[in-house]
C-alpha cells in the first residue's frame, strides 16, 4: 500500500473512533443523572449531603461523567481500530498477543473500577465522615468535588490493575524479568506509598487502602513475569535448536553433494 493509501486507511479508522465517541458521549449524557444518583448514594448512607455552589456546577458534572464514560466505551473501539490498521504488518503470534492484551487490559481496568467502587471508596468515605462525630460539623459536599474525587479514584485503580498485564507484556518482549522486579521491590514499595499519599485524600487510611492493592499486584507481576519470561526463553531455545538442526542438515547435504562430485570425478 502506498503512503497515501496508509493515510486514507488511518483517516477512516480515526473517523470511526470519533463517531463512536460522539455517540457514546450522547448516550452517557442521557444517563448522567442516573450515574450522579448512583454516586451520591454511596455517601448518603454515611451522612453526606450534597450541594452545588455555582449555577453551572451540576451541568459540568454531567459533562465530566459523559466525557469520561464515552472514553471508557470508546477505548475498545480505539484498540480494535489500531489492531486492524497494524494487523497486516504483524505476525500471527503478534496478532494473538495484541488481541489478548486488549481483552485482558480492558478486563483488568473494569476489575480495578469495581474494586474501587465496592471496597476502596466506601472505606474512604466511612473513614473521612467519622471525624464529624467529634465535632458539630455537617458534611455538605460540593457535588462537583465529590464526583471528581470518585472519578479520580476509579481511574487510579483502573490503571493500578493494569500492572500485571504490563509486566507480562514486558516479560514476553524480553525487557523485564522477575529478578529485576525482585531487586527493585524495596524501592517500588516506597514509591507506591509515596504515590498513594499524593493521589488519595490526606489521611493514612486512604493511603493504606490504595497502597496495599498496589503492593499485592506488584507481587503478582513478579510471579507472572517469572512464568512468561521462562516461556519466552524456552521458545527462543526451541527456535535456536531448529535453526541449528537446519544448518546441520544443510551442511550434511552440502558434504554429501561434494562427496558425490568427487566420486563422479574419480570415475
Amino acid at each position: 500500500m502506498s503512503v497515501s493509501g496508509h493515510l486514507g486507511e488511518l483517516r477512516k479508522r480515526v473517523i470511526v473512533c470519533i463517531a463512536v465517541y460522539i455517540v457514546a458521549f450522547l448516550i452517557c449524557l442521557r444517563f448522567a443523572g442516573r450515574l450522579v444518583t448512583m454516586f451520591t448514594d454511596m455517601g448518603t448512607g454515611y451522612g453526606y449531603r450534597y450541594v452545588y455552589i455555582a449555577p453551572q456546577e451540576l451541568l459540568m458534572v454531567y459533562f465530566s461523567i459523559a466525557l469520561l464514560g464515552a472514553l471508557v466505551i470508546d477505548l475498545p473501539v480505539i484498540f480494535y481500530q489500531l489492531y486492524c490498521f497494524s494487523a497486516p504488518g504483524l505476525l500471527k503470534r503478534e496478532q494473538r498477543a495484541f488481541q489478548l492484551a486488549v481483552f485482558f487490559g480492558s478486563l483488568s481496568f473494569l476489575v480495578g473500577i469495581a474494586f474501587a467502587y465496592k471496597i476502596s471508596v466506601p472505606f474512604m468515605l466511612y473513614f473521612l465522615i467519622s471525624f464529624t462525630r467529634e465535632v458539630a460539623v455537617t458534611a455538605s459536599i460540593s457535588i462537583q468535588e465529590f464526583v471528581n474525587f470518585l472519578l479520580t479514584v476509579f481511574l487510579i485503580f483502573g490503571c493500578i490493575f493494569e500492572l500485571p498485564l504490563l509486566s507480562v507484556i514486558l516479560a514476553m518482549l524480553g525487557i523485564l524479568n522477575s529478578e529485576i522486579l525482585k531487586r527493585g521491590r524495596k524501592v517500588v514499595i516506597v514509591l507506591i506509598f509515596f504515590i498513594a499519599a499524593i493521589v488519595t485524600p490526606p489521611d493514612i487510611a486512604s493511603q493504606i487502602i490504595t497502597a496495599i492493592p498496589m503492593c499485592l499486584l506488584y507481587e503478582l507481576s513478579i510471579f507472572l513475569a517469572k512464568i512468561f519470561y521462562r516461556k519466552r526463553e524456552s521458545s527462543e531455545e526451541d527456535e535456536e535448536d531448529k535453526d541449528r538442526d537446519r544448518l546441520d542438515g544443510g551442511s550434511a547435504d552440502h558434504e554429501s553433494v561434494i562427496g558425490e562430485n568427487k566420486d563422479a570425478d574419480g570415475a
